[in-house]
């Protein structure tokens, strides 16, 4: 089977053709715009007018595609004039626009022909069309602004996407139903654990009381995973003076900075990052090669403007809690602290279930020097110590040139879950560049001052984004010791209340978080209402376990587990939750 990226992107951007071939045809008044190949799919921008097209037009379209399929032998290049290219679309403002923009840039006016249906594309197409586009889907429709602006009219885009073989087609088609069953934000919803409110804004996430549960586990687990491995937590303000980040250059090469706020004579700005702050406890005093490598870690929520049609529920959001570090070494330093790093992302991931793993090393694109900064010869020597880094892991990787930071090149661990979708995770940028923007400096073994080099690390990317691709991971059935409810006790009838809250305060008393549901309903309902909120271990209380002082314990995934006593339930319970089964 072909797999690489430029084969894919021949297929679909092929298969955007005959979408827009298909839809021509079924709407001669349509104004076509563009139809570029995307990540696992494509898709085509139209201006119907006054015509509504929905999801329901969908299989009408994906029929006439199929019929025009078969006339499709071939994709055929020809060049046309400005003018000649301006009379294919009389009345059709976008394709004029894009003309103009492609001859003003000296660029051949090729259009690509198949069947009956030619168009403006500068090409990249598979060469046997009737044969290679047969296994395609689409999706769904969306609106969507002419050049992605929101001062330009407004525009219905139509999805799809096509694969090589139906096998590989079926597959994508069953990931995207599964993953629409683990959407966090219907299962986040469904267990009370985050929402969004209106009257607080939109990328502004709340955590309720199970939600928080979930997120604290994980950032007390995270944070004594790192105190092990030698790093100190620290916590900084919220804001600072918009100064800092002229220092940075955040200022000047970051677009995702809120605005300002002035206090006093001052202008300040709520932190977008955290290393500004972290490079001011570095200069607190005078620093000594002995006291490198120095790890600050701090769990900070930060705050950036995302534009509204980019928030997703935690995956994407305007105010984010890093599990943030940043490492000060001295050059010599760099291999082995990347090593201890990379360790440690591993051996976190594979916690929960994630063992199928690349690293993307993000590099500067050398055609646009005045991207980035520092010396040439800085970042070839951390990029090579990147490469090098993931090499000596043993971790596939794959290099993505111009997708550095401004200031230093990064490694970005990609996991799959548990439905075949790829993540990117840990970060971990090496940066030559903020030392000398903050003086940051050490006194070596000769007394001499040498500059150190800077580790920007995030193992998990955010809590809110990894907690996202959790409730996905998992679909809701977290184990035992991150559930935010790790067992509920169920009474049979009101006389046995006393004795579910006796032993719920036991287990919790250690630790363990217990729910009694006391309410005046069926032992059946509430039996349900625990499997519906994926509780990992249900105790049932009666007569009969009154009597014996035990629980009848069950798990969530139906398994009976009989009768125990408290102290048996304790020991099991402790045990899975140590184990971090």
């Amino acid at each position: 089977m072909k797999n690489d990226s430029e084969f894919f992107n021949n297929l679909r951007h092929s298969c955007a053709h005959l979408l827009a071939a298909a839809v021509m045809e079924l709407w001669p008044k349509a104004k076509r715009t563009i139809g570029p190949a995307i990540e696992n799919g494509f898709y085509f921008d139209f201006d119907f007018g006054n015509v509504k097209i929905s999801d329901d037009d969908l299989p009408k379209i994906e029929a006439k595609m199929r019929d025009i399929l078969t006339s499709w032998k071939s994709f055929e290049r020809q060049e046309l004039s400005v003018a000649q290219a301006k009379k294919e679309y009389p009345d059709n403002e976008f394709k004029q626009e894009l003309i103009d923009e492609f001859s003003g840039q000296g660029e051949t006016l090729s259009f690509y022909k198949s069947g009956d249906y030619w168009d403006l594309c500068r090409g990249g197409h598979v060469e046997h069309p009737d044969s290679e586009l047969k296994y395609f889907k689409l999706l769904s429709i969306a609106g969507a602004y002419w050049r992605g602006s929101e001062k330009n009219k407004m525009l219905t885009r139509v999805y799809g996407t096509c694969f090589p073989t139906k096998k590989e087609l079926d597959d994508y088609l069953w990931q995207q139903e599964e993953a629409k069953k683990r959407d966090h934000r219907k299962i986040g919803k469904e267990l009370g654990l985050f929402l969004i409110s209106p009257n607080v804004g939109p990328g502004l996430p709340i955590y309720l009381p199970k939600g928080l549960l979930l997120r604290r586990t994980l950032e007390t687990w995270l944070t004594r995973e790192k105190e092990k491995r030698g790093y100190q937590f620290v916590w900084t303000p919220h804001i600072a003076k918009s100064d800092l980040y002229k220092q940075s250059k955040h200022w000047q090469k970051y677009d995702a900075m809120m605005k300002p706020m002035k206090i006093e004579d001052e202008r300040y700005v709520v932190k977008p990052m955290n290393c500004p702050h972290h490079f001011q406890i570095y200069l607190e005093r005078p620093r000594s090669y002995r006291e490198l490598p120095l790890r600050i870690s701090e769990n900070a929520t930060v705050y950036r403007y995302e534009k509204a049609g980019e928030l997703n529920g935690l995956l994407r959001v305007r105010a984010l809690t890093q599990d943030d570090s940043h490492t000060f070494v001295r050059h010599d330093q760099i291999p082995e602290e990347i090593d201890r790093i990379l360790d440690l992302a591993v051996s976190v991931f594979q916690i929960f279930g994630f063992h199928d793993f690349r690293s993307r090393v993000s590099i500067r694109d050398k055609k646009r020097p005045g991207k980035y900064l520092g010396k040439p010869e800085s970042w070839d020597k951390a990029e090579q110590a990147l490469i090098d880094g993931v090499a000596k892991r043993k971790l596939p990787y794959f290099i993505s040139e111009g997708e550095a930071a401004f200031y230093g090149p990064k490694i970005d661990l990609m996991v799959k879950d548990a439905i075949g979708r790829e993540w990117q995770l840990t970060t971990v940028q090496l940066d030559f560049n903020q030392p000398e923007n903050f003086d940051l400096s050490y006194v070596d073994e000769k007394g001499k001052m040498e500059r150190p080099a800077v580790l920007h690390i995030a193992i998990l990317g955010s809590f809110d984004r990894f907690l996202a691709i959790l409730v996905e991971q998992y679909a809701g059935n977290f184990p035992l010791w991150l559930a935010p409810v790790q067992l509920a006790l169920v009474p049979i009838a009101e006389r046995h209340n006393r004795a579910a809250f006796d032993a719920a305060e036991k287990l919790r008393s250690v630790g363990i978080r217990v729910e009694v549901d006391d309410r005046n309903e069926r032992m059946e309902a509430k039996i349900r209402d625990s499997s519906l909120q994926k509780v990992p271990y249900l105790g049932i209380i009666g007569d009969k376990e009154v009597e014996n002082q035990t629980i009848s314990v069950r798990k969530h995934n139906g398994e009976d587990l009989k009768s125990m006593s408290v102290e048996e339930l304790l020991r099991k319970l402790t045990s899975e939750i140590e184990s971090k089964a």
